[in-house]
């Protein structure tokens, strides 16, 4: 287990902002610069203690003694239960104190290779999102405390390694981004786009959490019936804890469950071809995957990114996206492994079609924040494409488009914001010459563009190469059985014509860089805007930075996602 603080590290990040939006809601109102800097004191000690996860944990992946070596050696020796062996060894920060026994609810945390990316993202973009928050003047006490309460339950998702806990936070995180953008959010949309994505987002989730529960229930019924050897074996080999209880929560322990068998056992509903896997994967995979804006149930999000503030844009889009297709691989494709291969096959068309819908519907648009939220659906439908792969290449890059996109998002909708504080307009053709007056914002819109089309050098590229190449590679294992016909080989269909989502992708950032940033001036129209302050050219950087760290360096977070998704894959019967 990787471990390298001598405090419980996890237990900070997700309670310090919540410390902080306590203390935020007993402050005066009136004393707006002492609430700045209680805010953003809370956001850098977070990024920094995010950082510090990912750089220890970074440091234990590779190396002749490292988790990927490990790994590898873990399949060679055939040990019992290997994929969950492999899950349990890669979490790093562990901790684990039980909550409710009778209840088998304990509170346990850790990451892995796949979550503490999200863990930094988390952090980026909180702070990015504090400092662009920094001219509001409407209660900015309660924005502020309400922010730091949707930053730790997003941290919490990412951390949670108990099926409660990771829905407690879950349902967190969308409690406060209602009241955001409803209280805070464009007054022409904000109460039907906050009404519009909490209700898509809670009935998905109340979907997923049946399912979760009925998963639950049926390992402990395997686990005291036909199941009993193999808990105890497992018990004897030190990969879950002595004193573990049938009924659990625990997702190490649902993941001995599923590759035990407890959930590929016909006769489900009394039918015999039908298992729980199979019957209950697409509930909990799209009810999670409302939240990634999975077709046809993605039109909450652009709404919701249009009429939010700014900063909220910023982590609904950079941030809270990712936790349903994180939440989606955790408890659907890592758990259920068989309905995964049944179900996957046919899920890849939605993806399909969130990539290619999203980035069409982008290229028409005339609000420079509608062509954003758009462009999110397109991406995010990568992540779900990769998922599909069923392999590590193609996994790996899902990974890493998810930190790719949340850093890409958020500094697009950082650069909206801009123009649109000191221009008041998102609309497109009405805009243009304002490389001249912000020059920061151009360039950074540019680094943004370049990494949404794909451009070599830059994250988008090290993203969508191996999710296509996973898919090239997936294109001879995976079939489609549709009644007495299969259908073979189409995943590199669905590549090729992914691949024109590329193509519109970049007429669209092409077409709005040069109708906003190049052309003539309107000095008369917009006399008052100026370039931009200290505070957001920081959030640039923070931003885009890491947007040519990882296109130049994949190093630097590459293996950790392959050490993420590798027990995964695992899982599903392949490396």
């Amino acid at each position: 287990m990787i471990d390298a603080f001598a405090f419980p590290v996890l237990s900070a990040i997700v309670f310090i902002p919540i410390v902080a939006a306590v203390v935020l809601l007993f402050m005066d109102d009136r004393q707006r610069d002492l609430i700045r800097g209680v805010s953003i004191s809370t956001a850098v000690v977070l990024l920094v203690l995010s950082f510090g996860v990912y750089v220890g944990y970074s440091s234990g992946v590779n190396g002749d003694d490292g988790l990927l070596t490990e790994q590898q050696n873990i399949l060679a020796d055939g040990d019992l239960f290997p994929a969950t062996r492999m899950f349990d060894r890669s979490i790093g920060f562990e901790e684990e104190v039980v909550w409710v026994e009778e209840l088998g609810i304990s509170y346990h945390l850790g990451v892995d290779g796949l979550s503490a990316p999200m863990v930094l993202l988390t952090g980026m973009v909180a702070v990015a999102g504090v400092l662009i928050s920094w001219r509001i003047e409407d209660r900015l006490r309660e924005f502020m405390a309400f922010f730091m309460l949707l930053v730790a339950g997003v941290y919490g998702v990412f951390v949670a390694l108990d099926l409660f806990l990771l829905f407690f936070f879950y349902e967190l995180a969308i409690f406060p981004m209602y009241l955001l953008i409803a209280g805070w959010g464009w007054v022409k949309l904000r109460e039907y786009a906050a009404m519009k994505l909490t209700l898509y987002i809670l009935i998905g989730s109340v979907v997923a959490l049946v399912g979760a529960i009925a998963m639950v229930l049926t390992a402990h019924q395997f686990f005291v019936g036909d199941g009993a050897a193999a808990f105890q074996a497992a018990k004897d080999a030190g990969i879950i804890a002595a004193d573990a209880r049938t009924f659990n929560f625990d997702l190490v322990q649902l993941a001995l469950a599923a590759e035990a068998g407890a959930f590929d056992i016909g006769g489900y509903f009394g039918v015999e071809a039908l298992t729980f896997a199979k019957f209950w994967f697409p509930f909990i995979f799209i009810g999670f995957g409302v939240l990634a804006g999975v077709f046809p149930f993605h039109n909450w999000s652009p709404d919701g990114h249009v009429a939010a503030p700014t900063a909220v844009s910023m982590i609904h889009a950079g941030v809270l996206m990712k936790l349903g297709a994180y939440a989606a691989l955790r408890t659907s494709v890592q758990i259920l492994p068989e309905g995964a291969q049944v179900h996957l096959p046919w899920i890849v068309f939605l993806t399909l079609i969130n990539v290619l819908l999203g980035a069409f519907i982008a290229f028409r648009q005339r609000d420079f924040k509608y062509v954003i939220g758009f462009s999110s659906v397109s991406h995010m439908g990568l992540v779900s494409m990769g998922w599909a792969t069923m392999n590590v290449i193609g996994m790996t890059g899902a990974g890493i488009q998810m930190f790719s996109h949340g850093v890409m998002t958020a500094l697009f909708f950082g650069c909206v914001g801009m123009v649109y504080d000191r221009a008041h307009t998102r609309d497109i053709p009405s805009l243009g010459g304002f490389v001249k007056r912000m020059p920061w914002v151009a360039v950074a819109f540019i680094v943004g563009g370049l990494t949404s089309m794909g451009m070599p050098g830059l994250s988008g590229f090290i993203a969508e190469f191996p999710i296509f190449m996973g898919m090239f590679a997936a294109s001879e294992s995976i079939s489609l059985q549709i009644g007495s016909f299969t259908l073979t080989n189409y995943y590199s269909v669905i590549v090729i014509l992914a691949a024109i989502a590329i193509v519109v992708t970049a007429a669209y950032v092409l077409r709005v860089t040069a109708q906003v940033f190049f052309g003539e001036f309107d000095a008369e129209k917009y006399h008052d805007v100026g370039d931009i302050t200290i505070t957001d050219r920081m959030i640039l950087l923070l931003l885009g930075l890491p947007l040519i760290i990882v296109g130049m360096l994949p190093w630097v977070m590459a293996p950790m996602i392959q050490a993420g998704v590798q027990p995964v894959v695992a899982m599903l019967g392949g490396m």
